[in-house]
């Protein structure tokens, strides 16, 4: 059974920084692209970045570029979203997701067969 955890949310001032993880069980991560998701009350869910397996590249939706770096430690099973510098619009339930298969559309929901339960990330002053 395939299982993502999420961890590493809470509550920040603007400013601050959190580090989210995101660990997974039952399948071997090293095979996939992860990609770190966020879905603020009332907005669609939005790709955040994305990581692929193998020779990592990485992408970033452009209001976090600079601010956020996405990683991954695939002998840990588990990718990372380090988030600094955090800002009052950054405030979601952020979710990581991976998937198999070439794509450029990274940011497609649709292409994401597992899913995380989703941790919030509030920033607030």
């Amino acid at each position: 059974q395939v299982q993502l955890v999420e961890s590493g949310g809470g509550f920040v001032l603007p400013g601050e920084s959190l580090r989210l993880s995101c660990t997974a069980s039952g399948l071997t991560l090293a095979h996939y692209h992860i990609t770190w998701f966020r879905q603020a009350p009332g907005k669609e869910r939005e790709g955040v970045s994305s990581v692929s397996s193998g020779v990592p590249v990485t992408v970033y939706t452009a209001s976090v570029k600079g601010r956020f770096t996405i990683s991954r430690d695939d002998a840990q099973n588990t990718a990372y979203l380090q988030m600094s510098n955090l800002k009052s619009e950054d405030t979601a339930v952020y979710y990581c997701a991976v998937r198999q298969g070439y794509d450029t559309n990274w940011s497609e929901v649709t292409l994401y067969p597992y899913w995380g339960q989703g941790t919030r990330v509030t920033v607030s002053s």
